[in-house]
């Protein structure tokens, strides 16, 4: 679980945040950085295939195992994605770099599709499910740690291209602790989806045509990206204008919220209306099967009956959920892939100080974050925390955007409460001690915050529906963050760090709305159930 939980960590530390100090480092305008960051969105769209990676015998490798041979499958492809990009100059070949780079981040977040299902198999009375996530979680941190602080050390004393075929053969030593893991055996398929099946379920060809409905909504707004990415990357020719990424957000961003958000939410409200008045609904138990049928069924319940149980239990609340959901980590998401830009090449700092800093520091202060979130929930509840979480992280906006402006606040308040005369105690230096009390009071705002959500997100989901829904919730989590990347880019070039932190931190008063409505939502819950 160790090594599986470093397995997941590593390549997004590369992809999501290290990639980005290469690039500024090559100059790549913060725009084109800001759409290459899209990759990310693989980690919001895997669930959409994790019924094939739960279904889908590998030929050829099954025999190593139902999970297994998923998870060495993409360590393979991680790390041919990790050798093109060390052969490939993002300087001159950003569009070949960003392929390279999508691979690499689809194989990762597959790989966590089929470690996540891992851990809950293999789990047992010696090693309880709990105690693996938290190993996963350490293994990740590690990660964390090698994948952003060690891989800055190296690229300070070694090329870029170097660092990530050093990092290519730490997958390599994983892959060989892989072979060595246990696995469970694949269950019966006639065993699956029984309920879809009985009396009083809609019929296939309704949810097939439920199915069609969000799948095109979903492949239309995936396209979209995709083309505008490609268009952004690799013009059709170098004098071309590049296309704008406001612009596109503008157009675009709502239109595929729209289809990714809002027609999934209103098929699963008409499935749910359906079968509730009977119609188009099974009259006796359907005993047809087919590869087709269970394909489609697999498709379906990942797509469509997360929600449509989520609207059922919540009815309007639902759209709280959804909205608290989509905008709870929209501040700190948004601007997160530009951390090594700003530090580097706009503040000026070393790839030590940096590494250090983000990666060393920084994951030491998450986890204080992460700790305090937990206490909080003991002491305070769960709604305060929660509202808490969603507080924090816009103050650490306008933290960061003093940073920007020399951090007059930062010396001041620092100063007052004795936080430089204790880190000068360890010898930083006045510029190192800014960097580390805005790293600080992020880091621990954004781990409080994580665990607020995440515990929130546990609570929220049905035990009926556990995987897939945590999946489909958690994925939409990062979708507007992701998006907003994009146009966060672009307005870095255009405004500067400090303007857009602030407006970053606007965005953050939506989430504290939205909590604010679930509260009321969940308080007069409590009062009608007693």
């Amino acid at each position: 679980m160790l090594a599986f939980g470093f397995s997941s960590g590593l390549p997004y530390a590369l992809l999501i945040g290290t990639l980005n100090a290469w690039l500024g480092e090559v100059g790549v305008k913060l725009a084109t950085i800001g759409v290459l960051s899209w990759i990310g969105l693989s980690y919001s769209f895997k669930f959409l295939w994790s019924p094939l990676v739960d279904r889908l015998p590998l030929p050829g490798l099954e025999r190593l195992g139902r999970r297994k041979s998923w998870i060495l499958l993409c360590q393979v492809v991680m790390v041919l994605g990790f050798a093109g990009l060390a052969v490939t100059d993002p300087a001159t070949a950003i569009g070949t770099f960003a392929l390279f780079a999508f691979l690499a981040a689809l194989a990762s977040a597959t790989q966590d599709v089929a470690v996540d299902a891992w851990r809950i198999d293999v789990a047992d009375e010696t090693t309880p499910v709990e105690l693996l996530s938290a190993i996963y979680q350490f293994g990740y941190r590690i990660a964390s740690i090698v994948g952003g602080a060690l891989a800055l050390v190296l690229a300070a004393r070694m090329s870029w291209s170097s660092v990530y075929l050093v990092m290519g053969a730490v997958i390599v030593v994983i892959a060989l602790i892989t072979l060595r893991a246990p696995d469970t055996p694949r269950p019966e398929s006639a065993k699956l989806h029984q309920q879809l099946a009985e009396p009083g379920a809609l019929s296939p060809a309704a949810r097939t045509t439920a199915l069609a409905v969000v799948g095109l909504a979903w492949a239309w707004a995936i396209g979209t990206i995709a083309t505008f990415m490609v268009g952004m990357l690799a013009p059709a020719s170098p004098d071309a204008p590049l296309p704008s990424v406001a612009d596109f957000t503008k157009h675009y961003g709502p239109w595929i919220i729209l289809a990714t958000v809002g027609v999934p939410l209103v098929t699963a409200a008409l499935t749910n209306w359906m079968r509730a008045h009977g119609k188009v609904v099974l009259t006796a138990p359907d005993e047809h099967h087919s590869a087709g049928r269970t394909v489609a069924n697999h498709l379906y319940v990942a797509l469509v009956s997360p929600l449509a149980e989520l609207s059922a239990r919540l009815g309007w609340g639902v759209l709280i959920v959804i909205g608290m959901i989509l905008s709870y980590t929209l501040c700190y998401n948004i601007w997160s892939s530009f951390a090594f830009p700003f530090y580097l090449d706009f503040l000026k700092y070393s790839k030590d100080e940096v590494a250090f800093a983000s990666k060393v520091f920084g994951i030491f202060m998450t986890m204080l974050g992460i700790s305090l979130g937990g206490f909080l929930f003991a002491r305070a509840g769960r709604m305060p925390t929660i509202l808490i979480g969603a507080v924090l992280p816009i103050l650490g906006n306008f933290v960061y955007a003093d940073l920007a402006e020399g951090a007059p606040h930062i010396d001041a308040v620092g100063s007052l409460i004795g936080l430089k005369a204790l880190f000068g105690v360890f010898g930083f230096d006045e510029r190192m001690i800014r960097l580390l009390l805005a790293i600080s009071f992020e880091n621990v705002s954004t781990g409080v915050a994580g665990a607020a959500f995440v515990a929130y997100l546990s609570g929220i989901v049905s035990k009926s529906y556990t995987a897939v829904q945590y999946a489909l919730l958690s994925s939409l989590t990062f979708l507007i963050g992701s998006l907003g990347r994009g146009i966060a880019g672009e307005a870095f070039d255009s405004y500067g760090y400090a303007t857009v932190f602030r407006w970053t931190a606007a965005a953050g008063l939506v989430a504290v709305v939205f909590v604010l409505l679930e509260w009321m939502r969940v308080s007069r819950e409590v009062r009608r159930s007693a």
